[in-house]
């Protein structure tokens, strides 16, 4: 007897459909020579600290780093998870083969190997089916293609790395910080990818809270109704801008250059799951979680490939496929596949690259016939399908035209774009996105009249984040990137993966870091709070985490042993608790300038930076709000970045005080609630 296991019920259900497995048992589907079972999800975890040593329930940094010789199993505490395990345990047992049919990633593979070893049937031989679609054509010729469980050996090693990693400094650092900064009433969750994420968000916050906005002026001049801006530098007093207008005055307006530039806008990429949840954010406000639930059930209602998936490319044997695609979803009423040759698609390596392809291709449309969908999962769909057609578009072709102009000596320019030609573009809705306007035909020599004047502007905080510029974030590890090719490239340092990107957010939402206001992400005063208690640097870097995640995929591809990247992991957490055991504070220096490095002295007003000579201009006035700061204060705030006694600010109650990057002192509201 052969056992096939799936990560959920719904799968099951179609596998055991393809097997002629009919008869529906208890947790089963029995075909005689097949039986389908399935998990739900995670059936096993990793034990908590006391269940190795029940001395380690209570809650000390005596006992830190806690770092198990051999992390152990148990089953997930809950009856029906206990029940269906079971039944998993004695098919197991009674089969000659095993076959696992969890979903084809990191997380399936875990799934699958820890019931494997609850189970005690590491030994029953096994071989892995490999799913992109849940289709019957798919599903057949996956099995056509079972390859043997140990194959997929390294993709199991990055797994357990992944949750060992997780369990090591997410409950080390948690306790560390709980037990030192919790009072007994909070709990402080710390995580290996949680942390930096929250970091970078409470980064821009404070970037944003601390922009101070200045005023310039620009002078500009009308010509042939056309705006040609100054090509000097931004003016910073209204005087000096006027003053230039006046000079200019009277004067004849000259062209001197036309210049124009052709510019080919190549279609998008095909979509891979954050691309997806950054498009249906931007475009429907719909939150990463969200796109994930409701792409998960797209695909279990085999209306679309595997979702979790982290590549935009499709693999050469899937050429053939594309066609019969496309020509469904015209059959279903898509217009937009008229204009394409089905018997003659061009294949760029922009839609085809199999050295981009690792566990799974591209998000595409399976062709199936899908009827009427709710509305959410309208979007998501027509999305998915209207990218797979947008790339076999024609180019959106452009002119870009430059021109240069001068009057009484001074240079003035003026830029505008003319779309040539459409392409793939006329398939998306038109956006204001700021495009140069378009310019009417200049000459070169050509002179007249012009209206001078100025225009006054400030300047402007970094966007907040919203969903889809976090998730752009993550993706690069905190690098701001819109070039599709560079993005492609920072990937495999990105923070977490497609599969974990939503849960992350939602993970900082529910424990109250962040929030979502509207459209924007922002980090909640519990979680500054946070940030700036956290000592190790390390510990909120999105580079450090985004290394990380380069080396799980060097485990999964047999570049790197996973001992190695264990010991790394240890030796960091070991790390992070020494940092915090460092809590003196240093009274003969101030500390360190945290813009420059440079040492802080005291002067007349306030401590300032040393290298104020050279520019630095980092000062901490004596004053703050109303109260008076002493010199252990100032002290405390400089060496720890966090000053943990909390005062009295007029107005806004008990609070503490903590640097951000910027150098900027800002107040925190004592934390409540969110208690252990």
């Amino acid at each position: 007897m052969k056992v096939v296991i799936a990560e959920k019920p719904s799968v099951a259900r179609d596998i055991a459909a393809f097997l002629g497995a009919k008869k529906r048992c208890d947790g089963y589907y029995d075909g005689g020579r097949f039986c389908v079972t399935w998990a739900f999800g995670h059936l096993v975890t990793l034990k908590d600290p006391a269940e190795y040593d029940p001395k380690l329930k209570r809650w000390s940094v005596d006992v830190l780093p806690i770092v198990p010789e051999t992390f152990k199993l148990k089953i997930v505490d809950n009856p029906g998870v206990s029940k269906q395990f079971a039944v998993i345990k004695r098919l197991f047992c009674a089969a000659d083969e095993l076959i696992c049919a969890t979903d084809a990633g990191r997380e399936g593979e875990l799934i699958f190997r820890y019931i494997l070893t609850m189970t005690k049937c590491e030994d029953k031989p096994f071989r892995r089916l490999w799913l992109s679609s849940l289709t019957e054509e798919a599903i057949g010729k996956a099995f056509k293609n079972l390859r043997p469980g140990s194959d997929y050996d390294n993709l199991y090693y990055a797994a357990r790395c992944r949750s060992e990693s997780d369990w090591i400094v997410g409950l080390n650092a948690t306790r560390n910080m709980t037990v030192r900064f919790g009072g007994g009433k909070v709990l402080w969750s710390v995580g290996r990818v949680q942390t930096p994420v929250l970091s970078m968000i409470a980064r821009r916050d404070d970037t944003i809270r601390n922009f101070k906005s200045e005023l310039f002026w620009e002078v500009f001049t009308k010509f042939r109704d056309v705006d040609f801006k100054h090509k000097g530098k931004r003016f910073k007093t209204e005087t000096d801008a006027q003053s230039l207008v006046e000079k200019i005055k009277g004067h004849g307006f000259l062209i001197e250059k036309v210049a124009s530039k052709k510019e080919k806008v190549q279609p998008p990429l095909l979509f891979d799951l954050t691309d997806l949840q950054r498009e249906m954010n931007k475009r429907h406000g719909m939150s990463a979680a969200e796109t994930l639930k409701v792409a998960q059930n797209l695909y279990e209602q085999k209306a679309i490939t595997y979702p979790r998936t982290d590549s935009r490319y499709l693999t050469a044997d899937m050429k053939r496929e594309i066609p019969g695609i496309l020509r469904s979803l015209q059959n279903g009423g898509n217009k937009d596949v008229a204009a394409l040759d089905l018997k003659a698609l061009k294949f760029s390596t922009r839609i085809v690259n199999d050295k981009k392809v690792s566990d799974h291709h591209a998000l595409i449309p399976t062709g199936k016939s899908i009827g009427n969908l709710p509305q959410d999962m309208k979007n998501v769909y027509d999305a998915i399908a209207t990218r797979l057609i947008a790339v076999f578009y024609p180019q959106c072709l452009k002119e870009h035209t430059t021109v240069d102009g001068k009057t009484a000596g001074k240079p003035f320019v003026a830029k505008g774009v003319v779309v040539l030609s459409q392409g793939w573009t006329v398939l998306y809705p038109k956006k204001d996105d700021g495009e140069e306007p378009e310019l009417p035909v200049f000459l070169d020599g050509e002179s007249g009249n012009h209206e001078p004047y100025v225009k006054e502007g400030k300047t402007k905080p970094p966007r907040y984040f919203t969903e889809n510029s976090l998730l752009g974030a993550m993706e690069t590890a905190g690098n701001l990137v819109d070039d599709e090719l560079m993005r492609e490239a920072l990937k495999d340092k990105g923070i977490g993966t497609p599969a974990t990107r939503a849960a992350i957010i939602e993970i900082l939402i529910k424990r109250k870091y962040i929030e979502r206001v509207k459209k924007r992400v922002t980090a909640t005063d519990l979680g500054r709070y946070l940030v700036a208690l956290i000592q190790d640097p390390n510990l909120k870097s999105p580079e450090l985490t985004g290394d990380w995640e380069a080396q799980l995929k060097e485990v999964e591809h047999g570049t790197m042993d996973s001992h190695a990247f264990m010991e790394k992991i240890v030796s960091f957490t070991k790390d992070v608790i020494k940092t915090s055991d460092v809590c003196s504070v240093d009274t003969r220096v101030y500390g360190p300038c945290p813009k420059c490095g440079s040492a802080v002295i005291k002067g007349n007003r306030g401590f300032g930076c040393s290298n104020w000579k050279k520019g630095c201009d980092f000062v901490i006035w004596f004053e703050y709000e109303g109260v008076t700061l002493d010199d252990m204060q100032v002290r405390k705030l400089l060496q720890k970045r966090i000053m943990l006694q909390n005062i009295t600010l007029p107005g806004k109650g008990k609070v503490i005080l903590a640097l951000s990057d910027d150098g900027t002192v800002m107040d925190i509201p004592l934390p409540i609630g969110n208690r252990r």
